[in-house]
């Protein structure tokens, strides 16, 4: 195995595992969170308040910042050098930082117009509403500090340091963790605390990576925001990234609005949404953060074979983690569930309705994760209006999915128009890639390794199965644990045994030779 694909793989574990352990303090967090809040009014509230800065943080940080600035900035850096990708960045700090502050001010005035476009199902007058808006303008500038570090974070992976872009996530969660311990422990009102703790986790976040920057002789120096030439070529890409990353937004818009005509909704699909995320988290996002500049250097040197064989690798990555994922939580939704939320204010029926929600999301993740792959694609030719036009009507899918089932199923209607979303989504990708024909190519023995791996993964659910029903008069942790065991060790081997996976490339994945 040559050294650029080992140095790939290297860099998925690297943003993969410190992603892993974010998702970990996640699942602690909101085990927490359940505990205080359950599924009632302050939890919608702060769902809600916590949803609204995170979902313009797609518009800004993972749209524009991550699809525009990225590829643009890892070529001056390959091209010009160090000093006139910094001059580059140091505009674009400003340009953003400016665009960000007037939304915030602008936000705070009209709070109660922004959760209404969120969860008009939230009446005036209910305590939901008037703590959504509460909460909200607390939370609001997180969208500042968590876009600049986005920023720092991209020049970071473009000079392939991954760890501390990648470590940033894991400060809000154990902010959000201590906060809650101590306001418990001090009788705080726990919607606040969370709140003000997202404000905090924010600045904490972005000091990380912006001293991670300073390490390697990066020190962005501020300046007063101009339209020069070069960030009129950024607005141009990012625009058509922003909107992509908005029309997705605007899938979890329509799932919040539905949730939010019925009572507990908002918090069933936000638990299950976090379930979920973490295989998605793992795989999904290291692979979208370290194939973009892999891609756009190869692409800049005309590697198209080294550029096809990265897709690969990374479609091989995602799909060797992703499957078994999604079998373990559609065999095992309740159990999963159970022993991660319900206690304290979270009961049995807010575990039924959460374990429903999250196998119906499960069939969508290796959708949702292949899109990470083929995505970079567009992107690295900085071609992002092709994947904002297909996001559009991906939309367009999911809102008369879930519109149309509504009536039929209520509030899951909103989980199956996801679902689909996500396959309809990759389905385009896949056709529009077919023209880049030299990079997105399926190299020979991807397809039959695919299938062992289905294969594998269908064991391993059996197995799992096989476990639950003679542990059934075990607890629900203990029983957990068993499944899960037995779900990789069953995994593992039949993916080895079967030669779905490869020994030698794990070694060197994670070697650091």
């Amino acid at each position: 195995m040559s050294a650029q694909p080992i140095r790939l793989l290297r860099g998925f574990a690297t943003v993969g595992g410190w992603t892993m352990a974010s998702r970990i303090l996640g699942f602690v967090r909101d085990v927490l969170i359940a505990a205080f809040l359950g599924a009632g009014p302050v939890a919608e509230a702060f769902f809600v308040a916590f949803r609204l800065p995170n979902m313009f943080r797609r518009f800004f940080a993972e749209g524009a910042f991550n699809m525009a600035f990225v590829p643009l900035f890892a070529k001056r850096l390959e091209g010009e050098g160090r000093e006139d990708a910094t001059r580059f960045a140091e505009e674009a700090m400003a340009l953003l930082a400016t665009a960000l502050i007037a939304l915030t001010l602008l936000a705070q005035l009209a709070m109660p117009w922004f959760v209404w476009a969120l969860a008009s199902g939230f009446e005036p007058g209910e305590s939901r509403t008037w703590l959504a808006e509460e909460f909200s303008r607390i939370t609001f500038p997180y969208i500042l500090f968590i876009s600049l570090a986005a920023l720092f974070s991209g020049m970071l992976n473009a000079f392939g340091r991954f760890a501390a872009a990648a470590a940033a996530p894991v400060l809000l969660n154990v902010v959000l963790i201590g906060a809650m311990l101590l306001g418990s422990r001090l009788g705080w009102e726990m919607g606040s605390t969370l709140a003000w703790a997202v404000f905090l986790g924010g600045i904490c976040q972005l000091l990380l990576v912006e001293q991670a920057a300073r390490r390697l002789g990066i020190r962005l120096r501020p300046c007063l925001p101009k339209l020069s030439p070069d960030m009129r070529r950024l607005i141009a890409l990012g625009i058509p990234a922003a909107l992509a990353g908005g029309v997705m937004q605007i899938n979890l818009l329509v799932g919040t609005q539905i949730a939010s005509w019925y009572d507990g909704a908002i918090g069933w699909l936000w638990y299950a949404d976090r379930v979920y995320q973490l295989p998605l988290g793992i795989v999904g996002v290291a692979i979208g953060v370290v194939l973009l500049p892999d891609l756009s250097r190869k692409l800049r040197a005309d590697d198209a074979a080294g550029a096809a064989t990265s897709m690969n690798r990374a479609a091989e990555f995602a799909l060797a983690l992703t499957l078994p994922a999604t079998v373990a939580l559609v065999v095992m939704p309740g159990l999963i569930v159970t022993v991660l939320f319900e206690r304290g204010a979270f009961e049995a029926a807010d575990t039924a309705a959460t374990a429903t929600a999250l196998w119906i999301y499960a069939l969508g993740l290796p959708a949702f994760v292949l899109q990470k792959v083929l995505q970079p694609a567009f992107f690295a030719r900085e071609d992002t209006k092709t994947p904002l036009r297909y996001a559009i009507w991906s939309m367009l899918i999911n809102v008369a999915a879930a519109l149309a089932l509504m009536p039929l199923v209520g509030w899951l209607g909103a989980a199956i128009g996801t679902t689909l979303a996500g396959w309809a989504m990759l389905a385009m990708l896949w056709f529009g890639a077919r023209r880049l024909s030299e990079t997105v190519r399926i190299a020979p023995g991807l397809a039959t390794r695919v299938l062992r791996m289905l294969l594998a993964a269908g064991l391993m659910g059996l197995t799992v199965l096989a476990v639950a029903h003679l542990g059934s008069g075990l607890s629900g942790a203990m029983l957990l644990t068993l499944a899960v065991l037995a779900g990789l060790t069953s995994y593992g081997a039949a993916a080895i045994m079967l030669g779905a996976v490869r020994i030698s490339d794990l070694r060197a994945a994670l070697s650091r030779g």
